[in-house]
Order: structure tokens, then sequence, then C-alpha cells
């Protein structure tokens, strides 16, 4: 049975496409370059049909494995790289990075205010158990945003004391209502950083952002950046896992906290999970260019409606989330109920708020995905608190992503309501 959409809502889609056609021009162009630049990456790395042998047990001698390493350090400008399928999400990879690089008595400091809500526990913030880097002596600050921006004179003040080692930048904006961060402003973040303290680290969290940029974080001064491998670097086809790229010596202090002291990345089987990991990073400048555009459609047709949107759909992106503002809870429901509806898997299950571990209120997750939590394909979450802003991301196809967005439209309207397909 086709999908069912109303005539107003499919002329509300064409309004917004037709009125996009500068935006997506330029998203294509970035997807371009990036696309050249993988592929130039795996051409001087002599990608060979070998490396997509998986190993088992301890993965000694992955030759696929430690290419992909080169790969991925070649592509972020770094000395070093981690990518792995034991990270088991990017927290994970995130809170390999922080154990690498601080020791008892360091001290880290988040540059935008409080980090991601699942980073909580990690840094001992929040009561999740116990392992934190609170346990283990790590102190925790933060810089408070200044009018939702970074506060770089804070940032400096903050940074200069000897006891920094590390300090972390959140590229994405997460579950706050900030805007999220472009390379070039993580740049100046991280020479002001720099001129303050040259011995701290600066880790950034880049997930959601890479690819959407011509530049990551490390070619502007990160010593790390860190993501997950099912949001935009898997492409939409890397079945779990996370990577790490930057310094030698923080990639490895990494690697020795997934595993263990004295072994780092020398073990690791895949599984033969490698060709997939090959496949989707070379697919990840055109799949990320999807998400984009999905979202930049997304943000336009709500403001045709009236909604207010963060970025606005004229903006130039940093990352693939776009915000919403749906300002009450049925509402919100209603959206992500529409976006479950346009879903490959799971289209007819109704999306409901529950107690999702990591997160201090409840959550709502629209998803239907061919891999699990993976963000690269269309989805919308959000907590339950007010404003009640959704966040979407993601859309491995553009044209998949814009009718699950119609669908979500539609569902919100409340007229011509989509048919359950049986």
């Amino acid at each position: 049975m086709p999908l069912q959409l109303s005539d107003k809502v499919r002329a509300l889609g064409d309004q917004a496409q037709r009125e996009l056609v500068d935006e997506f021009s330029r998203i294509d162009t970035i997807a371009q370059e990036n696309t050249q630049r993988v592929l130039a990456a795996f051409q001087d790395h002599r990608v060979a049909d070998s490396y997509f042998a998986g190993t088992t047990g301890y993965g000694y001698d992955d030759l696929g494995r430690d290419k992909l390493d080169e790969i991925y350090a070649d592509l972020f400008g770094t000395e070093a790289a981690l990518v792995r399928i034991q990270f088991v999400n990017g927290t994970h990879a995130i809170a390999s990075a922080l154990f690498g690089a601080l020791k008892s008595g360091d001290v880290l400091v988040s540059a935008v205010g409080a980090p991601y809500d699942t980073l909580l526990g990690v840094i001992g913030t929040a009561e999740k158990g116990h392992g934190s880097l609170k346990d283990y002596g790590v102190e925790y600050r933060q810089v408070e945003l200044v009018d939702d921006a970074p506060d770089l004179e804070g940032i400096a003040r903050m940074a200069a004391d000897p006891k920094v080692k590390a300090v972390l930048i959140q590229r994405s904006k997460g579950y706050s209502t900030r805007a999220s961060l472009s390379v070039a402003e993580i740049g100046e973040m991280c020479a002001i950083i720099k001129r303050a303290n040259p011995n701290a680290a600066i880790l950034v969290d880049n997930c959601y952002g890479e690819f959407v940029e011509t530049l990551e974080p490390t070619h502007v001064g990160a010593d790390l950046v860190v993501g997950s491998l099912i949001k935009n670097p898997g492409g939409g086809l890397a079945p779990t896992g996370g990577y790490i790229a930057g310094r030698r010596d923080l990639v490895e202090g990494a690697a020795q906290r997934l595993t263990v002291p004295g072994i780092g990345g020398e073990c690791g089987c895949t599984l033969g999970q490698n060709r997939l990991l090959y496949q989707g990073l070379f697919l990840a400048p055109h799949t990320v260019s999807q998400a984009v555009k999905t979202a930049v459609f997304g943000a336009k047709v709500m403001e045709l409606l009236g909604y207010e949107t963060e970025p606005h759909s004229s903006a130039v992106r940093h990352d693939i989330i776009q915000m919403i503002h749906m300002r009450e809870p049925e509402a919100l429901k209603k959206f992500c109920k529409g976006i479950q509806f346009g879903a490959p898997v799971d289209s007819y299950v109704t999306p409901e708020p529950w107690d999702m571990p990591g997160y201090d209120s409840q959550v709502i997750m629209a998803a239907g995905a061919f891999i699990q939590g993976a963000s690269i394909e269309l989805s919308a979450d959000a907590p339950m608190r007010p404003p009640y802003t959704v966040y979407l991301q993601g859309g491995l196809t553009f044209e998949s992503g814009r009718l699950g967005i119609l669908l979500a439209v539609q569902e919100l309207l409340g007229s011509d309501q989509p048919v359950p397909r049986e």
C-alpha cells in the first residue's frame, strides 16, 4: 500500500524543496570535496581486498584493522588513530580517551557547559555507579555558556590552572539549546586554551560532526577527536564501534583503557566486519550530505508551519542535528510518532517516553533503524522537559528522510493521518 500523504502536505514539501536550491548546492559541494579526500586516502594507503578478511580471538596481525587506523589518521590529519568495533558507543570511546589522558590529581574542564547527559556518570557528577573519573581522583570543572555561546575569557581563565590536564569540547549541541560549534570556532578555542596552558590536552567530542565540513577539529588545533561509527563516519554500514584520532600518546592511552596496559591496540579482533567499516567510511561523505539535506528540509518545512528551529534552514551546518521547538508535549509526541511511521524498520511501533539509562529525565525516541541506535539513520528524540525541543537527525537517503518528515508533519497536523501498513 503506498504511503498516504495529503495534497496539502505534499505541496508543503514541494515548496520547501524549491526554496532550498542554494543550500542543497552548498551541501553537495562539501560532499564532493570530502569524497575526494576519502578516495585519495584509500588509494594512497593501497587498500586491497585482502584487508576485508576478519580475525577472531586476540585479533593479532589484523592488517585490515591496522590499515584502517592509518586511513583515519590520514583523514583527520593526526599522528595515530584507533578504530574498533569493541567500543559500544560514542560515550565509551570518549570515556576511554578521558581515562587515557587523565590521572589522579588532574583536573578536567568542560569548555561549553555540561556535556551530553550520558557523560555525567563517566565524570562522576551523576550517581550512576562506581568507577567514574571522580572516583579515581580526577576533579571536574566546567565553563558555563554566556548567552548560549562559549565564554572564551572564562575558558582561558579556567584552563590556565596547571592542574588542568584535559579540556573537553563538545562539538554538537547534545540536549542543550546552544548552537553547534563550527570547526573555525573550535580552532579559536584551541588557540586560546593552548596560550593559557600548553600542557592541557584538548579533546573534542566529534559525534554528529564528521564530514559536515571539509576540515575536522584536529586540523585546527585539537589534540584528539572521538566519535561513534554508527553516526557519520560509519556511513550507515558500520554495525557498531567508535574511533579516536589524534596525538599518538593520547591514542595509545585510550587504547590501553579500552583493553589493558601493555596490550592496548595490539588486540581486538574484527570478526569479519572490516569490509563494512571500509565501505561505510567510503560512503560517509555522501551519506552525511543526505542527512544534512534531510535536516535542512525538516527545518524549512517546520518554519513554513510557524515553528522555531535551530539552526535555521538557511544556516551553514556544523553537524547533522536539527532542533525544532515543539513547545508542548503532545506536539512532540505526534511529531515523533510520524517519524516512526516513516521508518523502514518497526514503522508500526508508537514511540512513548521512557526512563532511558544515562538520562536524568524521560526520553522519547523515534527510530526505525537497520542498526540499533544508528543516528545516521533518520531518527528523532527528545527529553520530556520544557521547551519540548525535538532533535531530528539522520537520513540514509534524502528521499527517505523527506518522506519521514512529511509523515511527521501530517501526524502533527492531525488530518489525513498516515495509514498503518499491514
